[in-house]
């Protein structure tokens, strides 16, 4: 398959997510917390991992193309490297932007770390990614980040969250059970799909919805 990553004739990098098969956020694997925080129906960290894997794995073919749009993980600097390596049963191509959760964010990491840890998750078989994807789905603009709008609710990571120029955005970070809303956001986090990932054909049905926005 080709790289998901192009260059068209005026020079500006985009993102072709006709190449992308399902698209995801939120996992916090190894992130004992989260259960409590998004009242996940868990009894403890284990059993969570153990689901998210078998819910991923359950849907998703080898071959696949999935786009995670942040917060993979949550671990110390001394067990990032156990929770990458349970990220390595994960089936299918994985593209990752990150989230402010992971040790390669820009919002919460010196350039110098990220430069250290980038090996780290491509070790894992992670193809790390811009923070802001631009691009298109089947001819329609599209856009993708950890972060929702900087319309959105305020929270401390409002500076880098992209500006909302109307381009409909697919994104994680909330924790919300919600999937839309009600605008031209699509929040793709496990916490609103049942812990299953989102396929491109639900986006493609959700970008129908709006009509004929950008």
């Amino acid at each position: 398959m080709e790289d998901a990553r192009r260059v068209p004739e005026d020079g500006a990098p985009t993102f072709d997510f006709d190449a992308v098969d399902f698209v995801t956020a939120d996992h916090h694997f190894g992130h004992a917390r989260i259960i409590e925080h998004a009242r996940r129906p868990f009894g403890n960290v284990e059993e969570m991992n153990s689901y998210l894997v078998e819910r991923w794995n359950s849907i998703v073919a080898p071959d696949a193309v999935v786009l995670h749009l942040g917060d993979l993980l949550m671990a110390s600097m001394n067990d990032i490297g156990d929770a990458l390596a349970l990220t390595r049963q994960l089936h299918g191509r994985r593209l990752l932007v990150s989230g402010n959760h992971d040790w390669i964010s820009r919002a919460t990491q010196t350039h110098t770390r990220i430069q250290s840890m980038i090996p780290l998750y491509e070790a894992a078989g992670w193809t790390v990614l811009p923070e802001v994807l631009n691009g298109s789905r089947r001819g329609r603009l599209l856009r993708a980040s950890h972060y929702p709008y900087d319309s959105a609710a305020p929270d401390k990571f409002r500076k880098i969250r992209p500006v909302d120029d109307g381009v409909p955005l697919l994104h994680g970070h909330t924790h919300s059970w919600a999937q839309t809303d009600g605008r031209h956001l699509m929040h793709v986090g496990v916490d609103a799909w049942s812990f299953v990932l989102v396929t491109m054909g639900d986006v493609d049905a959700w970008l129908v919805s709006l009509g004929d926005e950008p």
